[in-house]
């Protein structure tokens, strides 16, 4: 009887349609709204002068792109892209080289780039730390802090003091840009963090959050706060947050993050082995359900994976990233986030850039592409083309802003789940359609039933492979009544929708009308079929190319419908109220006068066609007046092709001059001018053998790049090896020479996403000194401080030397000899002779102090070289040489420097090279750990129509082989359009340099 029961209840569920997503009561959607000035929200949404908004933003950090100019570039290429917000991190420790001294200009000028901001039509989220992470050395806290003995982010009254120096700073410049300082401000900030992915509880960690927000508020900092959630912990939640075990804090509202999708394999190949998750209406609840852990504000992911970051000695992974988190993960996991009421969504990065000079961690080398939207050379890639289709629907369908669950529609597959929200306001609906679980990637024909705005409907679907379609029904677009359709929507402006889908695949789309309409099919192929009876008029049709529909009369404006299939679409571009095809990117769109003035990029041979606002009737592409017909669609249609690009031809790169690097090798070499090491307090979290003076680089004001140490003794019969402990980062470097003889060199191990930042090294001596006065040169190359990602101060693990140990003798003992030593880096510590570059342009190798790294030093005395160098020496060499750009007027193009095989992530030989390119370190390539080997580097730093110095700072153990290969310059990306660029101003020579003591 059981298995026959059994049966018959299998049987009933095989015969039940399957059903959508369940959503369960995890937001209050209740709570009263709470009103920061133009801001507020309650648990549906965030409001801007009370209209509901989905924040639809991504990342940018301005100090990894050291070229303002060009932070307009890629604002524009944001907003272009879908993006309505931008979130930027300000890096504390790029901002100020020692206590008490800030610097907000040139490179680092934050007013700047907030007025850019709001001029290209961006809401802005600022996220100013203290502590920011952002896989920055030190987490972005300056190299002075590190001295400091107070732990970090506790309410310890030292670190207070040193945070709020910054913030007395940085706060007012963000206050200034609020969208509450003015109100005719159309955009500006509408939302301020106070603290990142602060992962400790203590009472000392709430005292402090509550400094952090009192201190925001006396600076002016009107709109509504947060904090940064790593995780989903339910930490640091609204004190009106009920559920059991969040942690409360002074915050607003609650953010939190997650980087959910998987990673590529070490072979670069993408995986799908992780669905996407519900962090919202539709998850478990509870406090590490994500929004689920404050219900009465609305959901708020402040960083989403748009991509990962890369490690010393991978592979390389950016390619496989943007993959990976590119097309179709968009669609499915960023849509799964809308509809589980995350209305404020922002994409960890949209553009990650370099970081250039010693900015980086340990954990990522200099290249911080991200795999992001827009690439490390500023071109938009294929994923950034998804997301200014998704973003366009968002843009078209305010009703999306705010919307809860609708309940089940029916299901005729139990392979796919359907989200089905609704607004409260117009009772709108968003359907997100995906497979389950959302990584299946089966093909599959189905329907679904749904109780719509405008009727009960069985609506056919497909949707195949690894995909979510993003589907919207019952809404007023423009005078238009779209009931429902199988396409997405891109854009709807006054008199022109855009729908479209994936190639091959059938469409149906139901617009209602009063009465019959008269429907002309302009281009492709259209079925259409009136039901008088219900006002709906059906469209039936294949996505292939581009079809387009007239619509005219049954009591509504006339119509032009465009349907195309995913490539088509992306074709396009909705600017304020014009739709314009065909460019790479359209990056304004003014009407006045009845003439449209557009700018914008091509790649190639361009078609033009606008639908244009109602009076226009010409159209300008950067400044010049196209010649224009009136297309079939109605459309202004271009003549002739846009222009492309020309081809930029790149010089070869000969006449190198050389000059050896590491004169405190030699055991003559004048250190006086050098500081002892001595007792001073010590403030490293590592722990060092008892008795030691501090050896820490830090200690004496050197935070960056390389260090030298020259230790003098009196040999003995014990003085058989030289054991060093050192703090060198990811892939770091400690070499070591006696009396100028080169003894050896180690690196702490590599291929490691979160590398091993300490390491030891035991170099033998040779038998003279075990007798007599000897010199110790050691040089260490400190690639970055680590990350306080878990509040455990790591960012003081201890840099340069540690302890160093004369031993191996008859005593047996270690430290046998005592050793006195002195320390020399960067010219001027923490007093820097070149404030324009910063604190992470330059370490301490001889020549950076010299000031060899800058166009205009007179290496005439240098002797001439070429590449791929044959010779070498153990230590530090110098290569220079200069060369002429001539990019073509009014093309915008990125230009990188690029070494040996540029198809493998490292080479058979041993050497490192810093990069400096008119006296800007951008960057640092390490031949047989990698996998970097080309680089970026943006106009502004480069002149692309003149003039360039090239200095490569060479380190190399001496071994045959070990030397420089050839170096090239290649073209990364090149358009026809871009912005006006000028040379960032800096010291050009020597002499320009500031006198430090």
């Amino acid at each position: 009887m059981r298995s026959l029961i059994a049966a018959l209840l299998l049987g009933s569920a095989l015969a039940t349609p399957a059903v959508a997503q369940e959503a369960k009561p995890t937001a209050n959607l209740s709570a009263p709204v709470k009103t920061f000035g133009r801001v507020s929200y309650d648990a549906r949404s965030l409001m801007v002068d009370g209209k509901r908004m989905v924040i639809w933003g991504g990342e940018f950090h301005p100090f990894r792109l050291p070229s303002p100019d060009l932070w307009r570039d890629i604002l524009q290429k944001m907003k272009a892209s879908g993006f309505n917000t931008v979130a930027l991190y300000f890096d504390w420790g790029y901002h100020s080289p020692k206590q008490g001294v800030y610097d907000f200009s040139g490179i680092r000028d934050i007013d700047r780039l907030l007025t850019m901001a709001e001029e290209e039509g961006l809401y802005v989220i600022t996220r100013a730390g203290p502590y920011v992470n952002a896989e920055l050395s030190r987490g972005g806290f300056p190299g002075w802090l590190v001295n400091q003995r107070a732990r970090a982010r506790t309410d310890d009254p030292d670190y207070l003091k040193a945070a709020d120096e910054w913030l007395s700073h940085i706060n007012p410049i963000i206050a200034k840009h609020q969208i509450n300082a003015d109100p005719k401000r159309r955009y500006g900030v509408i939302l301020h963090q106070i603290e990142n992915e602060l992962a400790l509880t203590t009472p000392s960690q709430r005292r402090y959050m509550d400094h952090l927000y009192a201190k925001a508020r006396a600076d002016g900092i009107t709109v509504p706060l947060f904090h940064n959630d790593q995780g989903r912990n339910g930490y640091w939640t609204p004190e009106s947050s009920k559920v059991d075990k969040v942690v409360h804090g002074p915050n607003d509202m609650y953010a939190f993050d997650g980087y959910p999708g998987g990673t590529c394999t070490v072979e670069g190949k993408p995986t799908r082995d992780v669905a996407a998750p519900d962090w919202g209406f539709y998850g478990p609840g509870g406090a590490k359900g994500g929004a689920s852990a404050s219900p009465d504000t609305p959901g708020f992911l402040a960083e989403f994976g748009g991509g990962w970051f890369d490690y010393w000695g991978s592979n390389g992974g950016y390619d496989c990233n943007a993959i990976q988190r590119g097309k179709r993960f968009q669609r499915v996991f960023y849509g799964t986030n809308l509809a589980n009421g995350i209305g404020i969504q922002s994409f960890y990065m949209s553009y990650g850039g370099t970081s250039w000079g010693w900015l980086p961690a340990p954990v990522v080398f200099t290249s911080y592409d991200y795999g992001s939207a827009i690439s490390e050379p500023r071109a938009l890639r294929d994923k950034a083309m998804e997301m200014k289709q998704l973003g366009g629907l968002i843009a078209s369908v305010p009703d999306l802003a705010g919307m809860i669950p609708a309940g089940r529609p029916e299901i005729s597959s139990p392979n796919i789940q359907i989200y089905h929200n609704k607004s409260r306001e117009t009772d709108a609906r968003f359907l997100m359609v995906t497979h389950k679980p959302s990584n299946r990637q089966t093909n599959d024909s189905f329907s679904f039933t749904a109780d719509l705005p405008d009727g009960r409907y069985s609506v056919p679907m497909q949707l195949n492979g690894f995909d979510a379609k993003w589907l919207v029904a019952g809404v007023t677009l423009t005078g238009q009544r779209l009931v429902y359709s199988t396409s997405e929507l891109q854009s709807s402006q006054d008199g022109v929708m855009l729908l479209y889908g994936r190639a091959g695949e059938p469409g149906e789309t139901v617009l209602r009308y009063a009465a019959a309409s008269t429907v002309t099919v302009v281009e492709g192929q259209v079925s259409s079929a009136f039901d008088a009876a219900k006002g709906d008029l059906k469209l039936g049709y294949t996505h292939q190319g581009r079809s387009v529909v007239r619509i005219e009369g049954g009591d509504r404006p006339p119509l032009t419908l465009i349907i195309a299939d995913e490539a088509e679409g992306a074709h396009y571009w909705r600017q304020g109220d014009a739709l314009v095809r065909g460019p790479a990117l359209v990056r304004s769109a003014v009407a006045k006068g009845g003439v449209l003035a557009l700018t914008g990029d091509t790649d190639g041979a361009d078609g033009l066609e606008v639908w244009a606002p109602k009076g226009v009737r010409a159209v300008i592409w950067n400044g010049a007046k196209v010649a224009t017909t009136v297309g079939a669609a109605g459309s202004l249609v271009a003549v002739q092709p846009l222009s492309g690009p020309a081809d930029i031809v790149l010089p070869a790169l000969t006449d190198w001059r050389m000059a050896k690097g590491s004169p405190e090798a030699d055991p003559a070499f004048d250190d006086s001018a050098w500081q002892a090491i001595d007792r001073r307090s010590y403030a490293p979290t590592t722990i060092r053998p008892d008795g030691q003076p501090n050896m820490s680089m830090d200690a004496y004001g050197f935070h960056d790049g390389d260090v030298w140490y020259r230790g003098r003794f009196s040999g003995t019969p014990d003085t058989k090896a030289l054991s060093l402990f050192y703090g060198a980062g990811g892939a770091g470097l400690v070499q070591a020479w006696i009396d100028g003889q080169f003894i050896g060199e180690a690196e702490p191990p590599t291929g490691l996403p979160r590398p091993i930042t300490t390491g030891t090294a035991r170099f033998a001596l040779p038998a003279g000194a075990q007798s007599g006065e000897h010199v110790l040169s050691v040089m260490v190359r400190n690639n970055g401080h680590n990350w306080d990602l878990d509040s455990d101060d790591f960012h003081k693990e201890a840099r340069g030397l540690i302890s160093a140990s004369l031993e191996g003798g008859p005593s047996g003992r270690s430290f046998a000899v005592p050793i006195e030593w002195k320390i020399q880096g960067k010219q001027g510590g923490e007093d820097l002779p070149d404030p324009v570059r910063g604190p992470a342009n330059n370490g301490g190798l001889h020549g950076e102090r010299m000031g060899w790294h800058l166009p205009g030093f007179d290496d005439k005395g240098w002797g001439k070289v070429s590449l791929p160098a044959t010779q070498v020496q153990a230590g530090t060499s110098w290569y220079r040489t200069d060369f002429a750009l001539n990019v073509p007027k009014g093309q915008d193009a990125t230009i990188g420097l690029s070494f040996g095989d540029a198809s493998k992530p490292r080479s058979p030989v041993r050497y490192r090279v810093l990069i400096f390119v008119n006296g800007w370190n951008m960057g640092q390539f390490i031949a047989h750990v990698g996998p970097q080997r080309t680089f970026p580097i943006p106009e502004g730093i480069i002149n692309h129509r003149g003039k360039n110095h090239i200095a490569l700072a060479v380190t190399s153990d001496g071994q045959p082989g070990d030397a420089l290969e050839s170096v090239r310059l290649i073209t990364l990306h090149t358009v026809k359009g871009g912005l006006p660029v000028q040379m960032v101003a800096a010291p050009n020579a020597p002499s320009d340099l500031k006198e430090t003591k």
